[in-house]
């Protein structure tokens, strides 16, 4: 797919395409940078597509893609978008390797949406920074790129120079992010609403993503203390008493949790507590806040926004009021 306008002057925005391309991400790429927009005026982005391999090329949903250019068209991107890559653990190119690092370096940014963040922590540009991808695969990265500060609870984050969102979905939130900070907020909007999408969404990833479990490698003492844990939510759950319930010493329990969920008791304890009043907030659209804060161990409802707005920057009542009209729709 090639520029949609010869008269366009703006930034040259080139998304990745390669052999088990993941359709929704590179779509969501088009439909924000490559689509016609004659309101925008002569300045709207210039796109195209650069295939990794020869094509024709294999894409979910049984689609093949062809396209005009391939990797040399890096050369002259100012953004680079890198659809959710084939496997989270498949090898990357050398050669995209090379060619992402040479226009980086010439002052391109980089953007990765889902599971490309595996493409763009391969080239070393994340090592040290902060990154985000699907909550489902911050394990994996973390692992194979130990030096990638991973934020899990969130939709997207901008470094400047290189940019990562989670899910799919919040590859349309980065794509957006990006008009904003290009063309100001009334473009973004303007976009959006041709989408059908809200211009911004409150909170991050972690809203969605359903109570932690533990690694493969969890104990079964560790194990049967989570189920305990789970049941008495609304009690006293210091590391005092955890580890006493384990037979542990706290600063054993400490590591023992550290190493089994890559989280602190305390944390653990809440975003099981967090995945609770969310659970609850769903399912007993009128009960009062007062009742889920007691149920789930915060005490009182000022104590539950808090976290709330920490955690997700919403509020309960704004979640309640998110899944309800889901439930209607």
């Amino acid at each position: 797919m090639a520029d949609t306008g010869t008269h366009l002057t703006g930034p040259r925005v080139v998304t990745l395409a390669y052999d088990g391309l993941c359709t929704f991400e590179f779509g969501v790429s088009v439909e924000v940078f490559g689509l016609p927009r004659p309101e925008m005026g002569h300045d709207w982005y210039r796109h195209t597509v650069a295939g990794v391999e020869p094509g024709p090329m294999r894409a979910a949903g049984g689609l093949t893609v062809t396209v005009e250019g391939g990797l040399s068209l890096l050369a002259d991107a100012d953004l680079i978008v890198i659809p959710g890559w084939r496997s989270i653990d498949a090898p990357v190119p050398e050669p995209l390797i090379a060619a992402l690092r040479n226009a980086h370096a010439r002052g391109a940014r980089l953007m990765s949406l889902c599971s490309g963040v595996r493409v763009l922590a391969a080239t070393g540009l994340l090592d040290g920074r902060r990154a985000t991808t699907h909550w489902r695969y911050i394990g994996t990265i973390g692992e194979l790129h130990p030096t990638v500060t991973l934020l899990p609870n969130v939709l997207y984050v901008d470094e400047g120079d290189v940019l990562s969102a989670a899910g799919s979905a919040a590859g349309i939130d980065l794509c957006l992010h990006i008009v904003r900070k290009d063309y100001g907020s009334e473009a973004a909007n303007t976009v959006a609403r041709r989408l059908v999408v809200p211009p911004h969404r409150d909170g991050g990833q972690a809203q969605f993503i359903q109570a932690p479990v533990a690694r493969a490698r969890e104990s079964p003492r560790l194990s049967t203390l989570f189920d305990w844990i789970r049941e008495r939510l609304h009690d006293d759950l210091s590391i005092a008493i955890l580890a006493q319930r384990a037979g542990m010493s706290p600063r054993t329990l400490q590591r023992r949790f550290e190493e089994t969920t890559g989280l602190g008791p305390g944390e653990w304890v809440l975003q099981e507590r967090m995945a609770r009043a969310k659970a609850l907030l769903e399912a007993e659209p009128t009960t009062k806040l007062d009742d889920i804060a007691t149920a789930t161990g915060f005490g009182s409802p000022s104590t539950l926004r808090h976290h709330f707005r920490t955690r997700f920057g919403s509020t309960p009542n704004t979640y309640r009021r998110q899944f309800s009209l889901r439930r209607t729709a």
